[in-house]
């Protein structure tokens, strides 16, 4: 590794950890935006994971959120005893289940998402010129793109 690679390596590295480190310590705030709407972090994963027009199987759903089968049974049945989910037969074969969100569920997403979105208090004392410059870099991750409209809850507003 050259000087050079090695120097870039260990900048991206203290980048990364600030990056988390800021990520980790809203916890306590995701927490309460959580709990206002009665939602354990799993039940947000899901509801984020889930879609009011295409079904996910539970073998899909569970490979998605990286759980064996009877996990997720149990967070969508959490989901829906409290109907923010359900499941439909899959047209043309009954015996496969589709899980989907809810109109109820989408209104939840919807209303989480958007007090997760609101900026923390950390973002808003940086300078105008500050937060166009870090949007600028984070726009060159891929997650640091503005989401496409999601077809669960209608367009993600940037603001």
């Amino acid at each position: 590794m050259t000087r050079a690679s090695a120097t870039k390596a260990a900048l991206a590295a203290d980048v990364w950890r600030r990056l988390f480190d800021f990520l980790i310590s809203g916890s306590e705030r995701r927490t309460r935006v959580l709990a206002k709407y009665g939602l354990t972090p799993n039940d947000s994963r899901a509801l984020h994971t889930l879609d009011r027009r295409e079904g996910r199987t539970m073998r899909a759903l569970a490979s998605a959120w990286a759980c064996d089968a009877s996990n997720a049974t149990w967070i969508v049945d959490r989901l829906e005893a409290r109907g923010l989910a359900e499941r439909r037969s899959k047209p043309g074969d009954r015996r496969v289940r589709l899980v989907v969100l809810t109109a109820a569920g989408a209104r939840t997403l919807q209303r989480v998402r958007a007090a997760m979105y609101e900026a923390p208090p950390e973002l808003l004392s940086l300078s105008v010129e500050e937060l166009e410059s870090l949007r600028l870099v984070l726009e060159k991750l891929p997650a640091g793109k503005p989401e496409a409209p999601d077809r669960a809850t209608g367009p993600v507003k940037h603001t």
